[in-house]
Parts: structure tokens; C-alpha cells; sequence
């Protein structure tokens, strides 16, 4: 017998770096769905400007995902006005790209910091919420470069793959508590949003739009899906990957351009974002007034 989805309507959710790009995609379907949505942002202007938009049943908050004391407040004052914590999207998230033997070390701890460190903190404080109900559903943003790791984004792979084993990890410590919190991680292609922009094109694959992956999510909230793949035809491709001797898989990769998806970048359609993300944790100061890309040639 097929599993009935789940009902999302009444429930609470705490979406992360949902001013703009996925985040917001996903607090507009989670809100046709009937939910209550609190949008956390570093940029609270936009974080405000969305909700405005979105309309009722949505609430701005601040949020710096790196913060301990700034996550927590996040979720406490997401349950004083929209009720018990139902799900966490944590959907923050930089890349900045280039050779990582350009890559200078504060970019690399800032990737780390949001795109990791940030999915570790909002795990364990929404859990700490969670548990004590026994119920709850955590949702984290990884990519596709956190399966095959993707050259000219090394350390933006590196933490994708990381939680990618976080949630599988953490899926297997609550099974073995008894817990019934159901966790995923969200793979997507390339997305049209600003940090995807300028990237490089794979032979046979079209980019998402940020729609496509809010779908996906509201899906893996209603089946309980655990690796979730955008576009879902990508799993396949992982399947086959897997089995293939490494010469044949990485031949296939380089047939279809897919290593030129992120070294390939376009620096000059890029800069704009490249400035923004280097501001988007405020412990840490720009390293430069510029992009932190390196442009790699075609051979």
C-alpha cells in the first residue's frame, strides 16, 4: 500500500536563508500548503521585504546561521508566534568558487562556518525542541557536488558532502533512540538563483528553477523521503556512476562537460554574488573588495 503523504497544513516551519533564491521558493509552497512560515536571514531588510510579500502566516526574523545565541533566538521567537517547531529548512548557504590552491583561508572558513557549522547548530537546537515531542522533520540544503565533488568548488563540495553523512549520521542515532524526527538532504542541479549564476552548462542537463526544488521539498515533508534528488532522473546517473570503473564514470563526466559546471564559471556574471557571500557572516571580515573567483581555462 502507497504511503499516505502526510498533512503539512497548521504546522510551523523555520526556513534559513529564505529571503531570496530556494528559501523563499520554499516558504511560497510551504505556504500553499497551509503552513506557518518564519523566514531567517542575515539580511533582515530582505528577510522583511519577503514576508511583506508573501503575505500573512509568514514572519521575518534575524538570523546569523553561525551564531549559537542568534539560532536559538531564531527558533525560540518562531515558536512564540507561530507555534511548536513542526520542521527546519536549513537552506542557508555560500559558494564562492575558484582553484583551491587560489582559495585564501577565510573563504574556506566561511564556506565551513555557514554551509556546515550552520546545518550542525540548527540540528542540534531543533532537535533539543523536537525530541521531547517526538516530532519533527529537519530538511537540509546539500547539492549535487556533495555526491561527485565538483572541480573549481572543492571546499563548497567538501561541506555539501558533509551533510550529506551529517543527516545520514544523525538518521541513524534516531532510529537507535527510538525517535520518531524524520530527516533528508536535498541534492539539486544547478539552480537559477544568484548563487547560481554564471556557472558552466552539462551536456543533457537543464538547470532547476528554485521552484522545482521547493516542490521536492514539500514531497520529502509529505513522504518522509530521505535523499532527495532534483531533478529526480540525477539518481540514476549516481546508480550508474557508482558501478562504472572510475576511468568509464569520469570519462562519462567529462563527456557531458560536467567537471566544467563550476570551473567554467563566468567571473564577470558571478562578481556581484562573489562581493555579497563574502559579507554573509558578520564575524569574519571580506578578505578583499572582490570576487573570490578564479576563472579556469578550457584546455
Amino acid at each position: 500500500m502507497a504511503k499516505q503523504p502526510r498533512i503539512l497544513a497548521g504546522e510551523t516551519v523555520a526556513i534559513t536563508g529564505a529571503a531570496r533564491g530556494i528559501g523563499r521558493a520554499t516558504a511560497e509552497a510551504l505556504l500553499r500548503q497551509g503552513m506557518k512560515v518564519a523566514i531567517g536571514d542575515v539580511d533582515l531588510d530582505a528577510a522583511r521585504q519577503t514576508a511583506a510579500e508573501l503575505g500573512a502566516s509568514t514572519i521575518a526574523l534575524p538570523l546569523d546561521v553561525t551564531n549559537r545565541e542568534s539560532f536559538n533566538a531564531f527558533l525560540t521567537a518562531t515558536e512564540e508566534q507561530l507555534g511548536p517547531l513542526d520542521v527546519l529548512v536549513n537552506n542557508a548557504g555560500i559558494m564562492q568558487l575558484g582553484r583551491f590552491i587560489d582559495e585564501d583561508d577565510i573563504t574556506a572558513i566561511r564556506m565551513i562556518d555557514i554551509n556546515l557549522h550552520g546545518v550542525i547548530l540548527g540540528m542540534k537546537l531543533a532537535l533539543g525542541r523536537m525530541i521531547p515531542r517526538d516530532h519533527g522533520h529537519i530538511v537540509n540544503i546539500s547539492s549535487q557536488a556533495g555526491k561527485f565533488g565538483a572541480p573549481g568548488g572543492a571546499t563548497y563540495s567538501a561541506t555539501k558532502h558533509a551533510v550529506v553523512g551529517l543527516t545520514e549520521a544523525i538518521r541513524g542515532e534516531l532510529r537507535l533512540m527510538g525517535a520518531h524526527i524524520d530527516v533528508s538532504y536535498v541534492m539539486p542541479f544547478v539552480v537559477n538563483t544568484e548563487l547560481g549564476s554564471g556557472l558552466g552548462e552539462a551536456r543533457g542537463m537543464s538547470s532547476l528553477e528554485p521552484s522545482d526544488v521547493a516542490d521536492a521539498i514539500v514531497e520529502a515533508l509529505q513522504l518522509g523521503t530521505v535523499d532527495v534528488w532534483v531533478p529526480k532522473s540525477a539518481k540514476r546517473t549516481n546508480v550508474l556512476g557508482a558501478v562504472l570503473p572510475r576511468s568509464l564514470s569520469e570519462g562519462m563526466a567529462r563527456a557531458m562537460k560536467a567537471d566544467r559546471v563550476l570551473a567554467g564559471a563566468d567571473i564577470n556574471t558571478r562578481r556581484a554574488y562573489e562581493l555579497r557571500a563574502s559579507h554573509s557572516e558578520p564575524g569574519l571580515e571580506p578578505v578583499a573588495e572582490q570576487a573570490q573567483i578564479t576563472q579556469v581555462a578550457d584546455d
